[in-house]
């Protein structure tokens, strides 16, 4: 998708078309999650913090994140992926692979796909995409990006909005790219890429794969040049789940009580065991995240003898390995998040000296009742104690927070028909 999370906000806020948009924390600690192709030609980009982007550009709109909305049309968008083939793999809210090899007698060549995914979107959502057409997944995702529109002052320079490369023309299109442009090679592997002389992914390809294990390790060196000869045999994997949940938040100024500390961990607690339960899933790991003031970030984590779902297991742990950190500094951020999904229930029995499997059994059959309340009056309508401030209860939403603290609260506007063209 097209700067995906700016282009759903302009669908609901078409006067702010032609302007420089960036979405993301609107706090001093916040961070740009996405950015119009007006405030690209400005130099911001996502992940960028949000200070220096309004520095680089002081006139442009700031936006706070709004993940649900996000979920929702990316959820419609990959439904007309699954109307095409039923291999589809996603990698985020705005991107997918698609195995069409299967779908050319029903839906026609790649390109006759491409043309059909784009102008179903755009009818349906009025938004673009860009499409790379490939035979494999890397060169894929490399054609996607030549597809795509280019930033100027005046708005998207489109592209060919497809980009396809052919069998037999895989080298060809490769090569002359940078070697940055592989997987993998981030500032520290390019940089000792150009202290060897290499700079196109052609470099690489000529490059004995036996001088890049010595220089960049046995599994790195191997993986990147396959990819500078255009292989990757990984296949589009359609049935792959989540393999971790989680919740974390920046917080405005950094925050050195521990009850108030607690407190958001048992609101982020609840909300990632609320998201096992909507998918059904069960976990065994939690993880901690801590962020001190300074940028030291600290992870522990910890396994629980039975699969679980509940915020009380969860809060058990969390509050575990919290203990175990020192917060005296101040905390900058704070997030919990699980892993080791699976479905399976199954449970180990035990003699149950200490009440433990009792304790467990009432957690669930409480964590029950508050899912029939939510699925009843909405999730704002039942929570922990602690997640209520002057009588309103506060429950954490998946996505809140995401890009870092907001400075000022959205102000919505009318839904309205898109005007740009594709």
């Amino acid at each position: 998708m097209d700067a995906f999370f700016v282009s759903v906000e302009l669908t609901r806020r078409p006067e702010l078309r032609g302007k420089p948009v960036v979405v993301g924390g609107t706090g001093r600690r916040g961070v740009v999650a996405a950015a119009s192709y007006e405030a690209r030609s400005y130099g911001v980009f996502s992940a960028m913090p949000s200070t220096q982007a309004k520095r680089l550009c002081p006139h442009a709109v700031f936006l706070p994140g709004d993940h649900s909305l996000y979920g929702e049309v990316s959820a419609r968008v990959m439904s007309v992926f699954a109307d095409v083939t039923p291999i589809v793999e996603p990698l985020s809210l705005d991107e997918a692979f698609l195995d069409v090899s299967g779908a050319g007698r029903l839906h026609g060549d790649g390109k006759a796909i491409a043309k059909h995914i784009r102008k179903t979107i755009w009818e349906q959502e009025g938004l673009t995409c860009s499409v790379g057409i490939a035979p494999n997944k890397f060169l894929a995702k490399l054609s996607s990006e030549e597809a795509k529109p280019t930033a100027s002052r005046s708005g998207p320079v489109f592209g060919s909005g497809i980009f396809e490369v052919h069998p037999g023309a895989e080298l060809e299109f490769l090569h002359p790219l940078p070697v940055r442009a592989l997987w993998g090679v981030g500032k520290a592997t390019n940089a000792r890429l150009m202290s060897l002389g290499i700079e196109t992914v052609e470099d690489l390809a000529n490059t004995p794969l036996e001088s890049l294990m010595r220089s960049l390790g046995v599994a790195s060196g191997k993986h990147l040049h396959a990819l500078a000869n255009g292989v990757d045999d990984r296949p589009v994997e359609s049935g792959r789940g989540a393999k971790s949940i989680s919740h974390e938040e920046t917080f405005a100024n950094d925050m050195f009580d521990p009850a108030s500390l607690d407190t958001e961990l048992v609101r982020q607690c609840d909300a990632v065991a609320q998201r096992l339960r909507d998918g059904d899933l069960m976990a065994r790991t939690a993880t901690l995240k801590i962020r001190f003031g300074d940028f030291t970030t600290f992870t522990r984590r910890a396994t629980a003898p039975q699969p679980f779902n509940t915020s009380a297991e969860l809060l058990r742990l969390g509050r575990d390995l919290l203990a175990s950190l020192d917060t005296t500094p101040g905390v900058r951020l704070l997030g919990i998040g699980v892993a080791n999904l699976g479905e399976d229930r199954g449970e180990q029995l035990s003699l149950d000296l200490d009440g433990t499997d009792a304790s467990a059994a009432g957690g669930e059959r409480t964590a029950a009742l508050v899912d029939e309340v939510r699925a009843k009056f909405g999730n704002a309508a039942i929570g922990p104690a602690s997640a209520a401030v002057d009588g309103q209860l506060r429950v954490k939403r998946r996505g809140e927070q995401q890009w870092g603290p907001n400075a000022i609260e959205r102000e919505s506007g009318p839904e309205t028909p898109p005007t740009a063209p594709v």
